[in-house]
């Protein structure tokens, strides 16, 4: 296993790991373009309300406060993978597909869930991620054989498994798997720790559309199927830890935990309505990776810092964008 995780705060940016955020979002803009306002991935997505009800299970993983509570107010964002927010839904490059739960806590206190819906990640760390994704506009079609993006895969195997994992196309937001892709250290009362990843499962069951039914579909399906879908009632997802076994790797996002791992359940979110003022409101939320809340603290993975920090300076570069239109 990886070594003790240790509590972080939100500290200020060091000198390097700004120049580091700062070729993050130079890189995605690369691959995307710029797209003012918006995220540089995920840019296309939709911002719901809805309550987290704990499992009694829970109780044995963790002392947090949304497990010792009957329930807890929460905001979920799903969202296509691309950094284009007006990509089609059923473009290949819109995978994977987003789902950021926000457990709101109380006033300006919070903890979050970013899932999406690959099991896996193409890099161990951030600066491995800048050197992927730089690739990409490099290996165009009059690009040298073998291309940037061709000789990087060759040698990054967890970069290649991860281009290479089936991404099938969901027939509903409300119907696809969604996965963490680090793992966090999860302490009970009784001060016995556990590392695990969360897992999220539609309630309603997994569903994927067929190569003939991902042609016919419109470009934003998945945005009005689940309007319609909530039309008509509640939405729920259950929340699921795959618990780490002896001689599991919990710092390194790329390495997937065999399949019989056991899982406990966390407990269910409902997704009650679509929130008012939504591209606003998602322009303004900050997604955070680290829990920052007691009984579940960050493992040693570095991408987890540096992943709170892309985020909170893409966040800022956001909201001053959006705020300048």
């Amino acid at each position: 296993m990886g070594s003790e995780a240790h509590s972080r705060s939100m500290s200020p940016v060091k000198s390097d790991e700004s120049a580091l955020v700062e070729d993050a979002l130079q890189a995605f803009d690369a691959v995307n373009g710029p797209h003012s306002g918006y995220r540089p991935a995920h840019a296309k997505g939709i911002l719901l309300a809805g309550v987290f009800i704990p499992s009694t299970d829970a109780k044995s993983l963790t002392t947090a406060p949304h497990i010792q509570r009957p329930s807890t107010r929460v905001t979920v964002r799903f969202s296509d993978g691309s950094g284009i927010p007006a990509i089609p839904d059923n473009d290949p490059n819109a995978s994977p597909r987003g789902m950021a739960t926000r457990f709101l806590l109380a006033e300006h206190r919070h903890t979050d869930i970013i899932a999406h819906s690959v099991n896996g990640f193409p890099a161990h760390t951030a600066r491995e991620l800048v050197e992927f994704l730089r690739t990409i506009p490099q290996s165009g079609p009059d690009a040298a054989k073998p291309t940037p993006i061709e000789r990087f895969l060759a040698a990054h195997p967890a970069a290649l498994e991860f281009v290479q994992a089936p991404k099938p196309m969901p027939a509903s937001f409300a119907r696809a798997n969604f996965y963490a892709v680090t793992a966090y250290r999860f302490t009970n009362a009784a001060g016995v720790s556990v590392y695990g990843k969360y897992r999220i499962y539609p309630g309603a069951g997994a569903e994927y559309l067929d190569p003939a039914s991902e042609a016919k579909a419109t470009p934003n399906f998945l945005f009005d199927e689940l309007r319609d879908r909530l039309a008509k009632g509640p939405v729920e997802m259950k929340i699921s830890v795959q618990l780490a076994g002896a001689g599991d790797v919990v710092n390194d996002s790329t390495i997937r935990w065999p399949e019989d791992r056991r899982q406990v359940d966390f407990g269910v979110i409902e997704i009650q309505s679509i929130v008012a003022d939504n591209e606003a409101e998602q322009q303004h939320i900050i997604f955070d990776p680290i829990p920052r809340v007691q009984g579940i603290d960050p493992s040693d993975d570095p991408l987890l810092d540096a992943r709170a920090s892309i985020y909170l300076a893409s966040g800022r570069r956001r909201r001053s964008q959006h705020q300048d239109d």
